[in-house]
């Protein structure tokens, strides 16, 4: 059958989704085969990513110990910055390629040693600096030529999903915000999701990163339907979609999955049915929002913890201010999702049931979903708005530019947003209790 004309679908709507996602092996004690799982991918010398506190732990070197009894030789780097920057990702890469070669990678800790590790893979098999490749307008947004080496992620937290998606974000501190490098090579080539790694996690690590968690599920569930942009050329597909039947399946699942374990395991670390819940809940949402996109909630909270004071939340560094990512993404999640309620109303609705099956009813529709939010939000420790974080209402002009520059995310969102609807969400989200 002959191939339509380039243009043959001008003006129709979208038919085609697609959906992407690694291996994984999940379960307590998962980690303790990577070593076989690289030498099945032909591997023979990797370089271990983490961060000083989870290498604190001895687990990095652990992994890479292991890998030697089959034949793999490893190397850790701990120098990872939580929250990473265009600057400590460069740092990273400069070191791997001094201390290279290396044909395989396995990042060992939360979204940052992630995120870091895909920079490091992308830019030691592609030419180039980590700002050519960091999404449009804020970066070059270059696409990598080449194939990258095989990335074995294993999360240390339950939150950012990064082990299941094409994107590592980061800040770019001379201009204030967050962005990221998003493309369907950074996918890791294999998720190992280890429960027993997260049971240290502090509780204001467990809440911050469960939220990210909470806004992936619940972002990708509200995104615009797949069916609602025109149809693309083959070239032209992007990983984020839209929402669709698969990625509904992970996000709603993912949302089910909190709602009984989210409290506990803030409340109890040591709980490790929570931890379990939590790990699933954080591959399922990653491996749905990893295709259907994030959005509002998502470009509101990159300039929030790009341009954050003097913020010092608990259980994270305390020499550095810093706004998590997942505590950011959540600030402005309530009033975000009230404005998207329009467009999709039983779908908030049916979230909102899934996260609290007994909720009273709400005093009109749309307040069902925020409500669920701040009521889980005030019991877990996050902050009450943008406000306690430390802006105020001279910041939101400059919160909005920031936003404004996510166009790949408020591109998935079921209604557009105007400068004046972002500005107002973030006033309203001073305080949210």
């Amino acid at each position: 059958m002959p191939e339509p004309a380039a243009g043959a679908h001008d003006g129709a709507a979208e038919t085609v989704f697609t959906y992407g996602a690694p291996q994984l092996k999940y379960g307590d004690g998962a980690s303790d085969e990577i070593g076989y799982d690289l030498s099945q991918l032909g591997c023979t010398r990797a370089l271990v990513v983490t961060d000083s506190r989870v290498a604190a732990t001895g687990l990095p070197q652990r992994i890479a110990e292991q890998m030697t009894r089959f034949d793999v030789e490893a190397a850790v780097y701990d120098g990872v910055r939580v929250e990473p920057t265009d600057e400590s990702m460069q740092a990273a890469v400069d070191w791997a390629r001094e201390h290279g070669p290396w044909d395989a990678f396995v990042a060992v800790g939360g979204g940052s040693s992630i995120d870091t590790a895909k920079a490091v893979d992308l830019l030691l098999t592609n030419p180039g600096t980590v700002i050519d490749y960091v999404n449009a307008p804020v970066g070059g947004g270059r696409a990598p030529a080449h194939r990258l080496h095989p990335l074995v992620a294993v999360p240390t937290t339950t939150g950012t999903g990064s082990e299941s998606t094409t994107v590592c974000v980061l800040d770019v501190l001379s201009q204030r915000v967050k962005s990221g490098i998003s493309h369907p090579r950074l996918r890791p080539t294999l998720a190992v999701v280890d429960p027993l790694l997260t049971v240290t996690q502090p509780a204001g690590v467990t809440a911050a990163s469960g939220m990210d968690i909470l806004c992936h599920a619940l972002e990708s569930y509200t995104a615009r339907p797949y069916t609602a942009s025109p149809r693309k050329q083959p070239e032209q597909r992007v990983p984020y979609c839209g929402a669709n039947p698969v990625s509904d399946m992970w996000s709603t699942q993912a949302l089910s999955l909190l709602a009984t374990s989210f409290r506990k395991a803030v409340r109890d670390g040591d709980d490790l049915d929570a931890r379990r819940a939590m790990a699933q809940a954080a591959t399922f949402a990653g491996l749905g929002f990893g295709n259907a996109g994030v959005h509002i909630p998502h470009a509101n909270a990159y300039p929030i913890a790009g341009q954050v004071g003097d913020f010092h939340p608990a259980g994270y560094p305390d020499d550095e201010a810093m706004v998590p990512h997942g505590m950011a993404v959540s600030l402005t999640a309530p009033e975000a999702f009230r404005f998207t309620f329009p467009a999709s109303p039983e779908r908030h609705l049916h979230a909102a049931r899934l996260l609290e099956p007994d909720a009273a009813e709400p005093a009109d529709d749309a307040s069902a979903l925020p409500d669920v939010l701040t009521r889980l939000m005030r019991d877990i420790g996050i902050p009450d708005g943008i406000g306690s974080v430390g802006f105020g209402a001279d910041d939101v002009d400059e919160l909005v530019a920031g936003a404004l520059k996510q166009q790949r995310l408020l591109a998935t969102a079921p209604r557009e947003a105007t400068a004046d609807d972002l500005a107002g969400i973030f006033h309203r989200s001073m305080a949210l209790w």
